[in-house]
């Protein structure tokens, strides 16, 4: 992946700054900065390419989305950044840098704010929940860690006010109501396995705004987007508005009636209150900067070299029955060896992930949210595989790489998984 001249720009007025500091005597903290894996330049072979298009065009047939943003960057062999399909049936074209609403992978950063707070000594992840949030019962041996790593055994508030959020998307929600319907659910045993709610990453959210005194949109921004240089990556504020004020990908979601669902008229959501994610899934995003984000989340460039404890050390069973090569923990889910995370949120599904050792990355997003995270998720599968076998660039080695699945595997469970889509009502 590279750098914007922008970004090249910035840096060299950081440098003379620090050569600035030197000359006139002064010292300066410890700065930060993230190189990306080098990547060879140009584009994938086209036959890569055809099979990834091909990918990106049956999953968008079988969720009822219209368009998809994507990114993948193989380093040893180059990169495809695209589009395919438009902002609604028959409508306007995009552009790969429209920004977008990024779901779950708002969870990552949640958990690399509170592993920031970790390493600089302003928390500890042992710290139990309700001795930073108030309000709220039954917490009992439950950790700020639990949260972050899906542990706590807290129910999900997401089949509960799903249908609030379509009709009502302009709402803002105050966090601890959104997480209460989710308190409301029954739980399981904290510790011992992965539930991965929304609940959890709300609390932890309340909980580090309360340790740092900061809100979430400035922890995000400070411990986050500005050491990546992820210049279209926030948490914006809870007034309802467009994921930008620059270029976006419109949001929808699909009416159901008997029989199926209403392909050609979406239903636009572009226009929502982040608040009905919050630290769970409220974040913003362009294609390139989650593409960034996802390789230095996955070589956890955030944290010193050796930091402990290991954020993704001990990852448990994604869910039960899970194949052994899918687990989660740290925020994430570790995928073969990538990890990552996969999401939706009203009007998009997303997923996003990154193998540490090579940078090889993958990175989508739907314009629908209809099918919650199923497409999304599958697709960026099938098209890590098929860009998994790229062959080697002119002077590169194509490392020792591969992943526990196959591409056709999950090109046939997209295929099995599809929507029916009908005529709209008459009249």
């Amino acid at each position: 992946m590279q750098l914007l001249s922008s970004r090249r720009v910035r840096a060299a007025a950081a440098g003379f700054a620090a050569l600035a500091l030197f000359l006139t005597g002064c010292t300066s903290e410890e700065t930060f900065s993230y190189t990306p894996p080098a990547q060879v330049e140009g584009a994938l072979p086209d036959e890569t390419v055809a099979a990834m298009q091909d990918a990106v065009a049956n999953a968008l047939a079988a969720s009822g989305a219209a368009g998809a943003i994507v990114g993948v960057w193989v380093p040893w062999s180059g990169s495809w950044v695209t589009t395919v399909g438009t902002q609604e049936p028959g409508g306007a074209e995009l552009s790969t840098d429209m920004a977008f609403r990024i779901g779950d992978e708002t969870r990552l950063m949640t958990c690399d704010v509170l592993y920031a707070l970790v390493d600089e000594g302003t928390v500890e992840l042992d710290a139990p929940v309700d001795e930073y949030v108030s309000g709220v019962s039954g917490m009992d041996g439950i950790t700020l860690l639990d949260l972050c790593n899906g542990t706590s055994g807290l129910g999900s508030s997401e089949e509960t006010v799903k249908g609030a959020w379509l009709n009502t998307p302009e709402r803002v929600w105050a966090p601890l109501e959104l997480a209460s319907y989710g308190l409301g659910q029954a739980r399981t045993a904290p510790h011992v396995t992965y539930r991965g709610s929304d609940t959890e990453y709300l609390l932890l959210g309340l909980a580090l705004e309360r340790v740092s005194g900061l809100s979430a949109a400035e922890l995000i921004q400070k411990y986050v987007a500005d050491p990546l240089d992820l210049t279209g990556t926030s948490l914006p504020s809870p007034a309802a508005a467009k994921p930008s004020t620059g270029a976006v990908l419109n949001g929808h979601h699909l009416s159901q009636v008997e029989g199926g669902y209403v392909c050609e008229a979406p239903n636009d959501i572009t226009t929502l209150s982040s608040s009905t994610g919050f630290t769970d899934s409220g974040a913003v995003s362009t294609i390139e900067d989650l593409g960034r984000y996802a390789q230095a989340e996955a070589s956890q460039a955030l944290r010193k070299e050796g930091a402990e404890p290991a954020r993704y050390g001990a990852p448990l069973p994604a869910y039960d029955g899970a194949p052994s090569w899918l687990q989660a923990t740290g925020g994430g889910l570790l995928v073969g060896s990538m990890i990552g995370q996969q999401g939706w949120t009203p009007g998009y599904a997303t997923a996003a992930y990154s193998d540490p050792t090579t940078g090889f990355t993958v990175a989508v997003v739907l314009n629908d949210s209809t099918a919650g995270s199923t497409f999304v998720s599958y697709l960026s599968w099938e098209l890590a595989a098929i860009a998994s076998k790229a062959p080697a660039a002119s002077g590169q080695t194509a490392p020792e790489f591969g992943l526990p699945f196959t591409a056709e595997q999950y090109h046939q469970a997209i295929v099995d998984a599809a929507i029916p889509c009908v005529a709209p009502p008459a009249g």
